[in-house]
């Protein structure tokens, strides 16, 4: 068997196959990427979510995306990590096996996918798992618990994020059938997505949402935090090649076209609709771009990322409208139509733009001359659909257990008036 590159071919690894030798030079690129991926969520997502919220909850959003951070890397390291990427015998197309429980067997010359150590694999994908539930946090900001957060995030990663990675990525029933996820759309911004959705419509909204005006309290930490998370990304899809070679150069390359064309398309149509071009709008096309090309980014061109950041603007730019303004949901910083809409929408069109026949917008050949369109894009509505029902249900039933563990998950209303960093946390993010 080939070692896994995390691309369209979608080669199943397991631990017991080691190739020839340490490459030193892929190790190098992972060891880089998995650097960059955790720099998006410490400190990229965190600055990005902060400066969206008021001023009362700058420090409790913060919190959450650090505590994430730590309490997923301890469960990665337990158990989920076997769970998602090791062989789980007759269960296998479910979930994975128990041979890696604390990282077992994983020594300096223990081996993974394309010569890297083994252990930096583990630890690449442990990032991944950090930020997913860490987007989640944009969905219920202002208005959850601390400990119920905690209780959520780690019930939600064991339950939602490893299984579905799993059958994207560790050899299950999503990967068998070839469903075409480079980078996590349905793994990462689909279960997030939907789960931030979820959350919103279950918890409720804000209190004085939507009458009462709540912008975002800074928007500088929030222009920072978007440009290290547009940074990072290159970690995050580049770095699924899991090796330094032409097709992470090319993931880059569409990463970074996609993220540009969603800026600027959300900026123009924020300008037509609404007459001036806002900052916040130019950052959350860019994000939105970026998400969409996730799943996509090892299976089109330049060309075609192009498409794909200009629809990820028009549509997640489309969605936020919807969400916010006429269904009066309030997902705080609008999680589910940009991360949740961007990833659906880009797993689509991987199966649609991975053709080599499309010309200057054509796959980066991954797929074969006679690839059938119609069965791959029957596969990626597969894939769509059954992450977005799992992770919907399975949300919705966690979020009742964590209020039965924890007792509640929202904040009092006193508490959210007066605000959670000092009402929860004891401390203060500004003192003027």
């Amino acid at each position: 068997m080939k070692a896994l590159r995390l691309s369209p071919l979608l080669l199943l690894w397991t631990p017991a196959v080691h190739a020839a030798g340490l490459d030193s030079g892929n190790t190098a690129w992972m060891l880089t990427s998995t650097a960059l991926v955790l720099f998006m969520t410490l400190p990229g997502l965190a600055l990005f979510y902060a400066g969206l919220v008021r001023t009362r909850n700058v420090l409790s959003v913060m919190a959450q995306c650090f505590a994430i951070a730590a309490l997923v890397s301890l469960l990665w390291l337990v158990g989920l990590y076997s769970l998602a990427f090791t062989s789980g015998g007759a269960w296998n197309a479910w979930i994975g096996g128990g041979s890696r429980l604390m990282f077992a067997g994983m020594g300096r010359t223990a081996l993974g996918p394309n010569g890297i150590p083994e252990v930096l694999f583990a630890m690449y994908q442990m990032t991944f798992a950090i930020i997913t539930p860490a987007l989640i946090i944009g969905a219920y900001a202002e208005r959850v618990r601390f400990s119920s957060m905690l209780v959520f995030s780690a019930l939600w990663v064991s339950v939602v994020y490893t299984p579905v990675c799993h059958w994207v990525w560790g050899g299950g029933f999503l990967q068998q059938r070839g469903l075409l996820d480079y980078a996590g759309g349905t793994v990462v911004h689909v279960t997030a997505g939907v789960a931030s959705l979820v959350a919103a419509l279950t918890l409720g909204s804000r209190r004085g949402f939507p009458r009462q005006s709540m912008p975002p309290h800074n928007m500088t930490m929030t222009v920072t935090g978007a440009g290290m998370l547009w940074v990072g990304w290159f970690g995050f899809n580049a770095g699924s090649a899991v090796a330094a070679d032409g097709a992470a150069a090319l993931a880059l390359a569409a990463t970074h076209i996609a993220a540009a064309a969603g800026a600027l398309t959300w900026m123009t149509l924020e300008w037509k609709r609404f007459g001036k071009p806002s900052v916040l709008g130019i950052v959350t096309g860019m994000v939105a771009g970026l998400g969409t090309i996730t799943p996509a980014s090892g299976s089109v061109g330049p060309g075609g990322a192009l498409i794909i950041g200009v629809l990820a603007g028009l549509i997640c730019f489309t969605m936020t409208q919807l969400v916010k303004r006429v269904w009066q949901i309030d997902d705080s910083l609008d999680v589910f139509p940009v991360h949740g809409v961007g990833g659906m929408l880009g797993t689509l069109m991987a199966g649609l733009l991975c053709s080599p026949a499309l010309g200057v917008f054509a796959g980066t050949g991954f797929a074969a001359p006679n690839h059938d369109i119609s069965s791959q894009l029957q596969t990626q509505v597969l894939g769509v659909a059954v992450t977005f029902i799992y992770a919907g249900v399975a949300t919705w039933l966690l979020i009742q257990v964590t209020q039965m563990i924890t007792g509640r998950m929202r904040v009092s209303p006193e508490q959210e008036t007066e605000g959670i960093d000092l009402q929860l946390h004891g401390e203060s993010g500004y003192e003027l």
